[in-house]
């Protein structure tokens, strides 16, 4: 069984290959009736595009939306929403070599074991190119979160790249992706420019870096999330792994919390602590969670020539951020059968 599909009663079905003619998504279970907003879809797929800046990759895609069905005179139908955007900067010819030999620290030999028959060109469906259609779908979901549950906000950014920590006061002080966006790293802190000269010369010289984002999802009603198979911190910590190169991920403390004291852990005037979930069920105050990531895969020559991220994070940050858009609007929907009053 191919799994292509996440979502529950928010269902995203996503398709195509990096290298491929296009690559989209098809959304089942949105509501008719909800106000489409193209300029928030393509805004949206901007932020995640490549070629945005020097210490991001340089292939030029405009990516620019095609909504082939699900919409009608600004509202959406109730049926299946199908977009996708069009390859118009594919190179195929630069993966000759892999289909014979595969990349360190990819994973062109374990999808070859797996299906026999793969495309080889950029990765194909194993590509970071195929998170451009979860930010589509994305798109759909904060336009009903809009209506439903209009005071929920997410907001991500570099907590870490490299040999660079951004400190508790900086990650206090961001309000919005605007404030994080005015830094091609995402890393909004003084350091911003020694951060972009340290990937600036990672891109010259073949080199990679990892990093760690954090997410702030704010105004979550209270209540979201299953207390048992559906809990609200499994779908997102299984949403954000399903994101590629990312190596854990950790709510409120995190692993710090393991070496807490528990008298003194579960007596703090705050419970931010808890990372804003508990018993799988959400609190109602934000959810703080952050994602790590490994160094990019490719490097040195291969590096060079081609064209790739040196750290991952700030283009990962726009698609985790769809990640969390994504599990909101299908525990959202999931929450309105929990109650007989909520389906009156």
């Amino acid at each position: 069984m191919s799994a292509n599909t996440l979502g529950h009663l928010f269902r995203v079905t996503t398709f195509g290959e990096s290298h491929g003619v296009a690559l989209g998504a098809v959304v089942d279970g949105c509501p008719a009736g909800v106000a489409f907003d193209p300029a928030l879809l393509q805004a949206m797929l901007d932020r995640r595009r490549p070629g945005q800046s020097a210490v991001v990759s340089a292939r030029d895609e405009a990516d620019v939306v095609e909504v082939l069905s699900g919409v009608h005179d600004g509202k959406t139908l109730g049926t299946p929403i199908a977009m996708c955007v069009r390859n118009r900067d594919a190179r195929p010819g630069d993966y000759a070599a892999i289909a014979a030999a595969p990349r360190p620290g990819h994973a062109d030999d374990t999808w070859r074991t797996k299906r026999g028959h793969v495309d080889p060109r950029g990765g194909g469906r194993a590509s970071g190119r195929e998170t451009v259609a979860r930010v589509m779908a994305a798109a759909v979901a904060r336009m009903l979160l809009a209506e439903v549950a209009p005071t929920l906000a997410v907001v991500g950014y570099a907590r870490a790249i490299g040999p660079f920590s951004l400190d508790d006061a900086d990650a206090a002080a961001v309000t919005d992706t605007a404030s994080v966006d005015q830094h091609p790293t995402r890393f909004p802190s003084a350091d911003a420019d020694r951060v972009a000269a340290l990937l600036a010369d990672a891109k010259r010289d073949g080199k990679s870096y990892g990093g760690i984002a954090e997410l702030r999802i704010e105004g979550v009603p209270a209540g979201l999330g299953q207390p048992v198979f559906r809990k609200l911190k499994a779908d997102l910590a299984g949403a954000m792994l399903g994101v590629g190169a990312t190596a854990g991920v950790e709510f409120g403390d995190g692993f710090a919390a393991a070496q807490a004291e528990g008298s003194e852990f579960h007596r703090r005037e705050s419970s931010t602590h808890y990372g804003g979930i508990r018993g799988g069920i959400a609190t109602g105050e934000p959810i703080v969670l952050r994602v790590a990531f490994k160094p990019t895969a490719t490097v040195l020559d291969e590096a060079k020539r081609g064209r790739h991220d040196p750290c991952i994070v700030p283009r990962a940050l726009p698609v985790l951020e769809a990640m969390a858009w994504l599990v909101a609007a299908d525990h959202w929907l999931l929450a309105r059968t929990d109650r007989t009053d909520t389906l009156r």
